[in-house]
């Protein structure tokens, strides 16, 4: 009997992230014997990549160096070959390159998804990256993007014809992500632990610029002046880990808000940190479709996020949370209060988030939209510019 085709998916680290995220959650819930699959990491995988309990995941660590790295390319051709896969599905623009790798060996497809921009190219209108991206679109047979935003993007800028790309929205696990009515406070720090009336505002994700977590500190500091009593009760959550991580130290101890935030890192336990928040914050300067804010939103939390990218198409300004400008700590502060200091309006927005989330994103619909585009594949391309899970 022959072994089901098998898809090699290029991704630049297998680490803590959204896009790795979605890729580990879409594997573990494949139909088994529908395809087999193997992770390429241009970089390396760490910890995280425990968490595949499909069965036969390979995952290949190329270890590229930095910068131009031709004995990688070489090593990744030869990989390739090895594997004889029915498709390469690239993720982002550094995987976007792997793809030429790709040319000439027959009998594969492939596919490039796009799921969030590079922080030097947070609207999409980087040339040099244009100009990489048209060309590239003559060897890709479809695009899977995961927000309407970079559908259309894809369409408009990059020039991809609207039938070879597939919305494919990521989805959110209900059995984990759930509001409960036991809170585990005890895994808040001690101080804050004896605190009593407090309310914590969070947020989730890699400390990277493009996150841009300071602006939660900065709104901090205008509470302080405007808004000392909430102030006083307000804790802020920082669960994550990476590069902004010292950077964020030095903000805290220089805004004298240590008392006031508490860097958890990164976390096994994010269902339950999520359950002790009162507000999800995501401050984001660019964004496709965060895994963490559909999260928050199943957890039953009211989500202020940015004004970017897939936000727009999460959260729903006054009925699920509130949408803010980039970069701005007085409009966060604003609707920071605007919230806390109404926990029945907090509530309601969070009730509304919840139901959005519950009828709109399941991780086996967007497996389902996945499927659909491989399937899709095996044969004549003819696949519908529809949004395949929505």
């Amino acid at each position: 009997m022959d072994a089901p085709p098998l898809i090699v998916h290029i991704i630049y680290s297998l680490s803590t992230g959204g896009l790795e995220n979605g890729l580990v959650n879409i594997l573990n819930r494949f139909p088994a014997g529908r395809y087999r699959h193997a992770i390429v990491c241009i970089t390396t995988a760490d910890d995280f990549a425990r968490r595949i309990t499909a069965d036969g995941v390979e995952v290949y660590q190329m270890h590229k160096r930095p910068g131009h790295d031709l004995g990688f390319y070489v090593r990744l051709r030869r990989l390739i070959r090895q594997l004889r896969p029915a498709i390469v599905h690239s993720r982002n623009l550094a995987a976007l390159e792997c793809q030429l790798c790709t040319l000439g060996i027959g009998g594969l497809k492939r596919i490039h998804g796009e799921h969030g921009r590079e922080v030097g190219d947070l609207d999409g209108s980087n040339r040099k990256y244009l100009l990489f991206r048209r060309v590239m679109r003559l060897f890709v047979d479809h695009y899977i993007a995961v927000s309407r935003d970079l559908a259309a993007w894809l369409v408009q800028r990059v020039g991809v014809r609207e039938e070879r790309v597939t919305q494919v929205y990521n989805g959110v696990d209900h059995d984990r992500f759930t509001p409960e009515t036991v809170i585990p406070l005890a895994l808040l720090p001690q101080s804050w632990q004896r605190s009593g009336d407090i309310v914590v505002v969070g947020t989730v994700g890699r400390l990277t610029p493009v996150k841009d977590q300071q602006l939660i500190l900065r709104a901090a500091a205008v509470l302080r002046q405007t808004q000392p009593e909430l102030f006083a009760r307000l804790r802020i959550m920082l669960v994550g880990d990476g590069p902004l991580r010292r950077q964020l130290q030095e903000l805290i101890d220089t805004a004298d808000l240590a008392d006031h935030v508490w860097l958890a890192g990164d976390r096994d336990d994010v269902p339950q940190l999520l359950r002790l928040m009162d507000v999800f914050v995501l401050p984001s300067l660019g964004e496709g479709i965060s895994n963490t804010i559909l999260e928050a939103m199943a957890s039953g939390l009211p989500v202020v996020a940015t004004a970017v990218g897939g936000n727009l198409e999460l959260v729903q300004d006054g009925e699920t949370g509130a949408l803010i400008a980039v970069g701005d700590e007085q409009q966060l502060a604003q609707s920071l209060a605007q919230l806390l200091q109404d926990p029945g309006e907090c509530a309601r927005r969070g009730r509304a988030a919840q139901a959005f989330v519950s009828a709109k994103f399941d991780w086996n619909k967007t497996v389902l939209g996945y499927l659909a585009v491989y399937d899709g594949l095996s044969g004549p391309l003819q696949l519908a510019p529809t949004e395949a899970a929505n």
